[in-house]
C-alpha cells in the first residue's frame, strides 16, 4: 500500500515543525505549505523547514493558503488522506494592531481549504482553534460543550468563525472535521512573541520583564510534544455524524455533522509567577519584574477539561512545566550561544 499523505498547513511554524517531524517518523508522506511570514524571525522558520527537508518524505510549498486556487491545486495534485490545518495569523495582542491579516489568513485561508476539501474529500481534517475561543467564560475548567459566544479579541473571533465555517462544510458535504483548541503551547523552537521566549531572552540579558495583571494570571501550559502526540492520536478518532442525532453526554460531536471540538491542554493551570520561577530556576538568574495592568483582549485564566481527549485517545498531556521550561531554556542557550 502507498504511504498515506498528510497535508500540513503552517508546516514551518513552531507546532507545524514538530508535527511534521512526528508524522515523517511514523512513515507518512508529508506535504507542507508555509508562507514564511515575517510576523516573527523568519530565520527560525527557515531553519525548521531545512531540517524537515532532510527527510525525502517531506515536500513543501512556500505560499499563502489564501492565494486563490493554491489549496485546490495542492489537493488535486496530492489527494491528501489527512489535512492538518495549523496555518494562520496567531497572537491576541497583534490582532488589535493588524486585524486585516487575521481576516485574510484565518478566514479566507480556511475557506480555501474547505473548498478544496469539498472537491477532493480527505479521510479526516483536523483544524487548529484556540482556548481563546472560550472568551469571557469564567467557569473552569473549560469544557468543549460550554457555550463560547463572547470572544475577547479579534484573533479569537476569527478562530471561532473557522469552527463555525468547518461545521457548515461538515454538515453540507459530509467532511469529517475535528477542531482542536490549543492551550498555551510552549517548548523548544517556540515562537519569539510568546512569554516564555521573551522572558528567557530578557532574564538572560539582565533586562526587566513585563508581567501583566500584576502576575495574577493562570495558564494551562501545554508542552509541544504532548500536543503533537494528542494530534497524532486524534487523526484516528474520525468523527461520524450520529445517525439518530443523539450525542453522548460530554461529547462535543455535532448532532447533524461529522464535526467535533476537542481541548488539548494539561488540565493543570499554572500561576504566572510560578512559570517565571521555573524560568529563573532553569536560567539560574532572577527576573526583574515590571508589574503591569491586564492587556486588552487578554483573559485572566485558562484551564482545559481534557476528559473528551482522554476518552477519544486514551491520552492526556502531562509534562510538568518545570521540565518543559528547562527543555526550552536548554534549547535557547544552545541555539543563541548564551
Amino acid at each position: 500500500m502507498p504511504q498515506p499523505t498528510v497535508l500540513v498547513t503552517g508546516s514551518s511554524g513552531f507546532i507545524g515543525y514538530f508535527l511534521c517531524a512526528r508524522l515523517l517518523a511514523d512513515g507518512f508522506r508529508v506535504i507542507g505549505i508555509d508562507n514564511l511570514s515575517d510576523y516573527y524571525d523568519v530565520t527560525l522558520k527557515e531553519r525548521r523547514q531545512a531540517m524537515l527537508l532532510q527527510n525525502p518524505g517531506f515536500a513543501v510549498v512556500n505560499d499563502d493558503i489564501e492565494s486563490p486556487g493554491r489549496m485546490m491545486s495542492l489537493f488535486e495534485e496530492h489527494e491528501p488522506d489527512y489535512v492538518i490545518h495549523l496555518a494562520g495569523q496567531a497572537g491576541v495582542r497583534y490582532s488589535i494592531d493588524n486585524p486585516r491579516s487575521y481576516l485574510e489568513s484565518n478566514i479566507t485561508g480556511t475557506f480555501e481549504i474547505l473548498e478544496a476539501a469539498r472537491a477532493h474529500p480527505p479521510r479526516h481534517m483536523l483544524f487548529a482553534s484556540t482556548s481563546s475561543a472560550f472568551g469571557a467564560n469564567t467557569e473552569m475548567p473549560y469544557r468543549e460543550t460550554d457555550k463560547a459566544d463572547h470572544q475577547m479579541s479579534f484573533y479569537a473571533a476569527t478562530k471561532k468563525a473557522t469552527e463555525n465555517m468547518a461545521h457548515s462544510y461538515a454538515h453540507l458535504f459530509g467532511l469529517p472535521i475535528t477542531m482542536f483548541r490549543f492551550f498555551t503551547v510552549y517548548g523548544p523552537w517556540g515562537r519569539p512573541d510568546m512569554a516564555l521566549f521573551k522572558f528567557t531572552k530578557a532574564i538572560l540579558k539582565g533586562q526587566p520583564i513585563d508581567v501583566y495583571n500584576y502576575g495574577d494570571m493562570k495558564r494551562d501550559f501545554t508542552y509541544v510534544e504532548d500536543l503533537v502526540q494528542a494530534i497524532r492520536l486524534l487523526m484516528d478518532a474520525v468523527p461520524e455524524r450520529p445517525g439518530d442525532g443523539v450525542v453522548e453526554e460530554g461529547d462535543s460531536l455535532s448532532p447533524v455533522a461529522p464535526h467535533r471540538v476537542v481541548n488539548i491542554g494539561n488540565n493543570a493551570p499554572v500561576q504566572l509567577t510560578d512559570y517565571i520561577a521555573a524560568i529563573e530556576a532553569a536560567t539560574g538568574q532572577t527576573a526583574q519584574r515590571n508589574l503591569m495592568p491586564m492587556q486588552a483582549g487578554d483573559v485572566p485564566a485558562t484551564w482545559a477539561d481534557t476528559a473528551l481527549l482522554q476518552k477519544l485517545t486514551g491520552y492526556c498531556p502531562q509534562t510538568d512545566v518545570k521540565d518543559g521550561v528547562a527543555a526550552f531554556v536548554a534549547w535557547y542557550r544552545e541555539y543563541y550561544g548564551v
